[in-house]
């Protein structure tokens, strides 16, 4: 692009100055030859008018007479031709060929000839030519320096704009956030940082789902995978009846799980809340979690008055208690306490253990993501968080030691 833009402004100052010069030229070099013809035309006429009052006067017409009347001297002849008179000669003839003449008649006959050397003429010509020469150069070399550098101007951003969209192509979407002074490559580098920051969104939007995926999946795929190994290690045909009827409601709650996950928007979560019974979501996930908690030598209790009723999707509050209790299996100890109560116009979930509790250092920051004293992931209670307020609730801690967080829900007591 770089040569094209050299080759196309060398054409287009060629072309001007083309038609500037050679105009130019032609009618400098006429008016350099005019300017000499009428100079020596006016002093043919200036000798005829001496010769003829000197004729008219009857006074002697002889070289002595008219010397110094050719007032360029030695570089013009003239010659004065008289009837019944010998020609008279002044100067010396010029040299070259095709010399510069003006010839004058007079009323009795009188001829005058001057003429000069053409060899100043072709000189200021040749003076002339070089000047016009040597402007169109300078013309020529201006036009290309500054072709050079408005095509490194353009040419550059142009490099800078495919760098930048070959880095989001490669996956880095981070908008530059340059600008060039052109409104047309602005607008380019605009959308470029726009189209960037958009993809960066949806990339991080991408991750998150697929860490929000793994950990939430992570969880019933664990108790179904217990379940299961709890059916294949009896023998009797009732426990195994029982545990393949939870394994078919944990098969359910995992395919709940996969559909939130793929219609990922709140306002899909939001209407499915219904009215739903908490002791039931809470008898599911004390019998989901009490083998896992058995294994570590670990109890788990449920507190709290019957009848207690919430508003929202049993799904993604089960999802919820679920996270609570595995992060008590995962980074507390001792017992854990499965607590719920009412609150003026909520239910409260808690859940609780006899482990050392949050570090200071993380408090309230346990609910970010990546923020974990025990490196963990840092994402369980995060998605839980963020569980708890899409169906219209929220998840708090209320203690760091002794750890307990708590999940709050619009819902009442049936008597």
């Amino acid at each position: 692009m770089r040569r094209r833009l050299l080759n196309s402004t060398l054409a287009v100052v060629l072309v001007t100055v083309a038609l500037f010069s050679v105009p130019l030229a032609l009618v400098e070099k006429r008016s350099i030859e005019g300017a000499a013809q009428d100079s020596v035309k006016t002093e043919a006429v200036h000798l005829l008018g001496v010769v003829e009052n000197r004729y008219a006067a009857k006074e002697p017409i002889d070289p002595s007479a008219l010397t110094g009347l050719n007032d360029k001297g030695s570089q013009r002849y003239a010659t004065v031709q008289i009837p019944g008179r010998e020609t008279i000669k002044l100067g010396s003839p010029p040299t070259g060929d095709n010399p510069v003449t003006a010839t004058e008649t007079g009323a009795h006959g009188e001829t005058v000839v001057v003429q000069e050397s053409r060899e100043p003429v072709d000189s200021s010509v040749l003076r002339m030519l070089l000047l016009l020469a040597g402007v169109a150069a300078l013309t020529v070399a201006a036009a290309m320096a500054l072709a050079i550098w408005q095509a490194k101007r353009i040419t550059r951003p142009l490099l800078e704009l495919a760098e930048t969209a070959e880095r989001l192509g490669s996956g880095d979407p981070r908008p530059r956030q340059r600008r060039y002074g052109m409104a047309e490559l602005d607008r380019v580098a605009e959308v470029l940082d726009q189209s960037a920051e958009r993809i960066g969104r949806m990339l991080t939007a991408e991750r998150r789902l697929a860490a929000d995926a793994s950990h939430q999946l992570r969880t019933p795929l664990t108790a179904l995978s217990m379940r299961l190994e709890e059916i294949v290690e009896t023998d009797d045909f009732g426990t195994v009846k029982e545990e393949a009827a939870i394994a078919l409601g944990q098969v359910e709650r995992l395919t709940d799980v996969v559909q939130r996950l793929l219609t990922n928007s709140r306002e899909s979560r939001n209407t499915s809340a219904v009215a739903f019974d908490i002791d039931e979501v809470i008898k599911q996930q004390a019998e989901e979690w009490r083998p896992a908690l058995r294994r570590y030598g670990r109890k788990l209790y449920l507190e709290g008055p019957p009848g207690l009723w919430a508003v929202g999707t049993p799904g993604a509050v089960a999802q919820v208690i679920a996270a609570l209790i595995e992060n008590s299996l995962m980074h507390g100890d001792g017992s854990v306490t499965l607590r719920t109560r009412v609150r003026d116009t909520k239910v409260v979930i808690e859940v609780q253990d006899e482990g050392a509790g949050v570090p200071d250092e993380l408090g309230a920051r346990v609910f970010e993501r990546a923020v974990s004293g025990h490196n963990s992931t840092g994402i369980g209670l995060a998605v839980a968080r963020d569980l708890a307020e899409a169906d219209g609730g929220r998840l708090e801690l209320l203690s760091q030691r002794p750890p307990v967080f708590a999940l709050f829900l619009t819902g009442y007591h049936e008597e």
